[in-house]
């Protein structure tokens, strides 16, 4: 019996190694990112990408804020271009990371996206921190 899971079937397990290999090179996770920020010099940098009035709300511990709109040439030259970009938003509901990543990876530079955004490192347990934009 087919059901709504199978009825569209699997891909070919060469096809799926390839796929799912290709997702960890666009993507990270918050637990990774949580253990990762514990490292006295990260090789990445953390963007929260939601507006200032949301990152002064709550934000992951060592994000700095630039809203996915102002993500430019001339903003993004003030950081060092020899570590990767990881941002996020709100969460699942909200394309504002992939918005990000899209105008990061459009200027020349290395992103990641953090799946899940703050509902996800809430989800996981981790605390966020009040604070303006640095």
């Amino acid at each position: 019996m087919t059901t709504h899971v199978t009825e569209v079937p699997a891909a070919p397990s060469a096809q799926a190694l390839q796929h799912f290999e290709d997702m960890l090179a666009f993507e990270t996770d918050c637990w990774d990112v949580h253990e990762s920020l514990r490292a006295p010099d990260p090789d990445f940098i953390l963007v929260d990408v939601r507006g200032p009035a949301s990152f002064a709300k709550g934000h992951i511990p060592g994000a700095i804020n630039i809203p996915h709109r102002t993500l430019t040439a001339e903003r993004m030259a003030e950081h060092p271009t020899n570590k990767v970009f990881v941002v996020y938003c709100a969460g699942p509901h909200c394309n504002g990371a992939n918005r990000a990543a899209i105008r990061l990876a459009s200027l020349g530079l290395p992103v990641k996206m953090m799946i899940g955004g703050i509902t996800g490192w809430l989800d996981e347990g981790f605390a966020l921190e009040p604070g303006c934009s640095v």
